[in-house]
């Protein structure tokens, strides 16, 4: 996070100033990363003058995901939650696209309570501009990862915790000492693309979206939804759900990562090999245009997707 901070932030049950939202040093959140959460987007619509929270009914979803194989107890419902996070991006006046993490996570006592559902489960929302990076237009030269993925039988990708992304910073700060300025692309244990850090991974090739399976140690990520649903439905392309061989991604015509916080991300080379015309490619920019036109509320038939954020506390036209 950037050194400038929100004012507000939403914790335990209220909007409260950024310096009195504390978490105690005892916490099993503290001590072994024992949280889940949930990065989230949402838009600014410049011509409604509105902010829209994308996907956040499948967002609050895959949080119950995470805290059911967690086995964390919520005291607050999906309705709840989603409510914190309109009344905090309001407190903070956000005009802007605004990225927000709702962090479940645990408290004091895992040594000595038991049953783990009667653990305490703290939460907070914490938000903050977060206009488009520069990757998202130039493009970004990135790596494979010498560290493997995490995996299901180890510590499940499938849960967003905290604690998986050890793996992910592992990762990430070898790709920096190596020169790489953008997260690296990760294996599995069989060899085979898995994801980013932080990120799913497609590469193109003859007219084709190709992306790992869910099978491949990935986070069941929401804007991998959007992109396969999106290049069928509106792009009308071919989308592949398949492994992926290291190699395959050297010889690819485009490739890219996705999600909440990367978006949709060009990846101009791998392993200082160049991908395509070693710039952003022709369907990675149409699938740009169509994301972003989606989130925006600029596209009627996917407003289903849209919550917004200031539209109860408009004055009247």
């Amino acid at each position: 996070m950037s050194s400038t901070h929100p004012k507000f932030i939403w914790f335990n049950g209220a909007v409260v100033p950024w310096d009195e939202a504390k978490v105690h040093v005892s916490t099993a959140t503290v001590l072994r990363g024992a949280n889940v959460f949930e990065g989230v987007r949402a838009y600014w619509n410049t011509d409604e003058r509105e902010l829209y929270i994308f996907r956040n009914d499948e967002h609050m979803a895959r949080l119950w995901n995470s805290t059911k194989i967690m086995r964390m107890a919520v005291p607050w419902s999906k309705e709840e939650l989603t409510q914190a996070q309109i009344e905090v991006i309001r407190a903070n006046g956000f005009e802007g696209t605004v990225w927000f993490r709702l962090t479940l996570y645990v408290g004091e006592g895992e040594e000595s309570i038991w049953p783990p559902e009667q653990l305490p489960v703290g939460g907070f929302i914490m938000p903050r501009l977060a206009p488009h990076s520069p990757g998202i237009s130039e493009g970004i030269d990135t790596c494979i990862s010498t560290w493997t993925r995490i995996g299901d039988t180890t510590v499940p990708p499938r849960v967003k915790s905290g604690a998986n992304y050890h793996n992910a910073r592992l990762a990430v700060m070898e790709a920096r000492t190596n020169g790489y300025a953008g997260q690296p692309i990760m294996l599995n244990e069989r060899g085979k693309v898995s994801e980013g850090p932080g990120a799913c991974f497609f590469l193109v090739r003859d007219g084709a979206m190709i992306t790992a399976p869910v099978t491949s140690n990935i986070l069941e990520s929401i804007t991998r939804e959007t992109v396969l649903e999106l290049g069928r439905d509106v792009l009308r392309l071919r989308v592949v759900e398949r492994e992926i061989d290291r190699t395959e991604i050297y010889i690819a015509d485009e490739a890219f990562f996705c999600g909440s916080g990367w978006e949709v991300t060009p990846v101009r080379s791998v392993d200082r090999y160049q991908i395509g015309k070693g710039q952003p490619g022709p369907l990675t920019r149409r699938l740009q245009e169509a994301y972003f036109s989606v989130a925006e509320g600029r596209v009627p038939q996917y407003r289903r997707w849209l919550t917004p954020v200031y539209r109860a506390v408009k004055a009247p036209v």
